[in-house]
């Protein structure tokens, strides 16, 4: 049997452009992820850890469908051409082997059926079988649908560096398949194969013998079969290169396979969380826990558990801490701040940061011992009045401090008045044993009228007060008074606004609200500093806003007694609902390849909010939202600058009319904005674009001028190669003279490129944004001071 070599082993390019340098069909994929592995940790004698390798039941079948559902979701099929995830094929059964378990075949089975299913017999990770199909043909990610002849070598197992590939490895089953059979072979018989576990190999860099070698201590069986697989191991150009090209020393299959790893499932190594626990907080009887924990398997925030004594409380490390991302580049939402209620007295509270993975172990973060102090206990039992006063009678006792008098404070109407539990209740000693002096029997003056009191007793921290409860007594019962300032209406609804109080109370009363027959209860309970001179504080002021009919609505207004009694009537108002139509303005609607892309902004004058906008074409339609920042609009309709819309809708080839509405804030008219017409066309066009100059400065090359995609209004990436070396940028720098093209005006760009002193080769093209070629725009040699 021929071995998996080079094709196999080094990645090949995702979407649509793929740069090739050295020999052998040695490939580097495009640019990185958002969230790029960091390629300092790659160890080349530890890629991978055997229980990652081996975790077999790591994904189930949905898990891999939705994956690659994720992974493809940018995938295009065409005509004789399968993207991954819709990908489907009869399969055979394979009798049971020393290396996997049987297969049983059946008919039309999908790609994450057939990885799923080989992962279980074989007793191989899925996801290591995910990442050596991108890194092999980049299916996982292609944005355009691969040929059949793909899928026969999809592992590229059986294609040697120097040779076709053989024939009888054809077929994705029979690839993932084999390619999962071997890994169990490399591991069943590690000394007929060059590259061995615990012994210093020597890896080659690069097919070419000339690149040379260096010694690697292989520190465990998966990793040897990764080079036993792919026998090279990245250059330092190849690593500091991310997912890029390195030089012609350089191969990227180990490379790629542990960068698609750790941006996919996090550390293929399988690494500790580690974290800290900054402080333990007692307030009463909570705890608080406050610290940071990661996980260097992944970004996400970690699961964190809190241990008071035998009670424990599961959360997660999400809050944010940016100076753990400062110092660790993993996000800043690995901060934590949890309370959990614990048992009186002494308590040890410990922290664990729990793997994200569960192949490693959980990590002990700290612990403190901490004293939780009891809480108070008392009763607020009777409140009475006479002619003067109020007068608050109940009892309190510390368990923490039986002999001493709770100090204590009655608040009547907001204003406080200190005392002690001093007083003789042989009945709270004759239940709880704690002496008979814990009683309180507090004599406040108080006007005529309505009292609300609160008695709180106090405790040193960190224990906490006590509210042992509020009562409201009233002398007499006033009527309430109030004002209704203002009535107005909108499209949808009527704002009701002023004040009211009860002279019986400081307490905030309720008002309500009448539209028409509909009541709505209020709280006059809003900051109203003009009414002061009432004496019973500022908040009782009110602004609700209902929901109205369109057309005309009376409104009445009520002040609600604070006790029973008559409540008030404050006014009714009539007023007018009107709910106006829409406005906007399409700014262009341009086709590309089975989809058109529009342009434009809408507002509705009845609300600052953005609104949505409906766009019909080729029996479909789609919803955007007009919420993107047109500064131009602020002036004339003064409803702020979120109100521009851009977005595209798939329609099959042809001529269209694309036709938009705008859609009411609130039920109503929803206008049409207009209709173009355009023709779609079933493949896209090459980009296009110029270089306005191209000029030299001591260390650097740098281009100047403009490209675009007649199939986006979006910018596109263009490549300033310096000898192979590649320097990307967008052009979406502003460019009014392109306006003619129809795809807006945002197409410049300049881009700068490091080039020692001398004689270089300099190219500048620019990437199709639907996976076409590229387009070259120039090349030529200058010379670099």
């Amino acid at each position: 049997m021929s071995r998996p070599v080079l094709r196999a082993l080094l990645a090949v390019a995702l979407g649509a452009l793929v740069a090739v340098v050295g020999v052998g069909g040695v490939v580097v994929g495009p640019a990185a992820p958002a969230a790029a592995a960091d390629l300092s940790r790659f160890d080349p004698g530890y890629i991978i850890s055997d229980e990652v390798f081996w975790a077999a039941g790591s994904m189930s079948q949905a898990d891999v469908q939705r994956f690659l559902d994720q992974k493809g979701a940018d995938c295009v099929p065409a005509a004789g051409s399968t993207c991954l995830r819709s990908y489907t094929e009869s399969t055979s059964s394979r009798a049971a082997t020393a290396r996997c378990a049987a297969y049983s075949g059946a008919a039309g089975e999908s790609a994450a059926a057939i990885i799923t299913k080989v992962a279980a017999a074989c007793g191989i990770n899925p996801q290591v079988l995910l990442v050596t199909l991108q890194k092999e043909q980049g299916l996982v990610t292609a944005r355009a649908g691969r040929p059949p002849a793909t899928y026969q070598k999809a592992m590229g197992y059986g294609c040697p560096d120097t040779a076709a590939c053989d024939t009888q490895y054809y077929g994705f089953f029979n690839q993932v398949y084999s390619a999962a059979s071997q890994f169990r072979n490399y591991a069943a018989n590690p000394t007929r194969y060059a590259h061995r576990a615990g012994l210093v190999n020597n890896v080659r860099y690069h097919p070419n013998a000339a690149c040379g070698t260096s010694p690697v201590l292989i520190r465990n069986q998966a990793t040897a079969g990764l080079y036993n697989y792919t026998p090279y191991q990245p250059n330092a150009a190849a690593l500091a290169a991310g997912y890029g090209t390195g030089d012609a020393c350089s191969s990227y299959g180990n490379r790629n396979f542990y960068s698609y790893f750790v941006d996919w499932f996090g550390s293929p190594t399988g690494e500790a969380p580690f974290g800290f626990l900054d402080s333990v907080t007692v307030d009463g009887q909570d705890v608080t826990a406050t610290g940071w924990a990661l996980d260097p398997d992944t970004r996400d925030p970690v699961q964190v558990h809190m241990y008071v004594g035998p009670a424990s409380q599961a959360f997660v490390a999400d809050l944010p801490r940016p100076d753990v991302d400062a110092v660790f580049g993993k996000g800043e939402r690995h901060g934590y701040s949890t309370t959990m209620r614990a048992q009186p007295g002494p308590q040890r509270v410990c922290v664990w940061a729990i793997d994200s993975d569960g192949i490693s172990s959980n990590t002990q973060l700290g612990c403190r011992d901490v004293v939780v102090p009891s809480p108070l206990t008392g009763m607020f039992d009777d409140l009475s009045a006479d002619a003067e006063s109020l007068t608050a009678r109940g009892w309190v006792f510390d368990p923490d401090a039986t002999g001493t008098a709770v100090p204590l404070t009655v608040t009547v109407d907001g204003v406080a008045t200190e005392a002690r539990a001093d007083v003789h209740r042989p009945d709270v000693d004759a239940v709880f044993g704690t002496g008979a002096h814990h009683g309180f029997s507090v004599r406040v003056p108080a006007a005529v009228g309505t009292h609300r009191v609160c008695v709180t007793a106090h405790k040193s921290a960190p224990g906490r007060d006590a509210d042992l409860g509020c009562r409201t007594v009233t002398v007499t019962n006033n009527l309430p008074t109030g004002f209704l300032d203002s009535v107005t209406a909108s499209a949808s609804d009527v704002t009701v606004k002023g004040w009211a109080i009860d002279p019986d109370t400081s307490a905030p009363i309720d008002v309500h609200v009448y539209v028409g027959s509909a009541g709505h209860a209020v709280r006059a309970d809003a900051p109203r500093p003009d009414l002061a001179g009432f004496g019973k504080g500022p908040d009782h002021g009110f602004s609700v806003t209902l929901p109205a009919a369109a057309g005309r609505q009376e409104v009445c207004v009520y002040a609600i007694n604070a006790t029973p009694g008559p409540n008030r009537s404050l006014g009714c108002r009539t007023v007018t609902v009107v709910n106006r139509d829409p406005v906007g303005f399409i700014d262009f609607v341009t086709p590309g390849p089975g989809s058109v892309t529009v342009r434009g902004w809408a507002i509705d004058p009845d609300t600052s909010a953005s609104i949505p906008v409906h766009v019909y074409a080729g029996g479909t339609g789609a919803a955007l939202t007009a919420d993107r920042d047109r500064p131009d609009l602020v002036a004339p309709f003064g409803l702020g600058a979120a109100h521009g819309f851009v977005g595209s809708l798939a329609v099959p080839p042809g001529r269209h009319d694309v036709c938009l509405y705008a859609i009411n804030s609130t039920p109503g008219n929803n206008p049409l904005l207009g209709c173009r017409t355009v023709t779609v066309l079933a493949d896209s066009r090459p980009p296009v674009g110029f270089v306005d100059a191209l000029t030299t400065a001591a260390g650097s090359v740098t281009a100047t001028g403009w490209a675009l995609d007649h199939d986006t209004v979006g910018p596109v990436t263009v490549h300033l190669t310096v000898d192979g070396a590649v320097t990307a940028v967008q052009a979406d720098r502003e460019r009014p003279d392109l306006a003619g093209f129809g795809v807006g005006t945002r197409h410049g760009y300049q881009v700068t490129a490091p080039a020692t002193p001398g004689r270089h080769e300099v190219c500048v093209s620019v990437l199709d944004s639907h996976g076409g070629p590229p387009t070259s725009l120039t090349c030529r040699a200058v010379d670099t001071p």
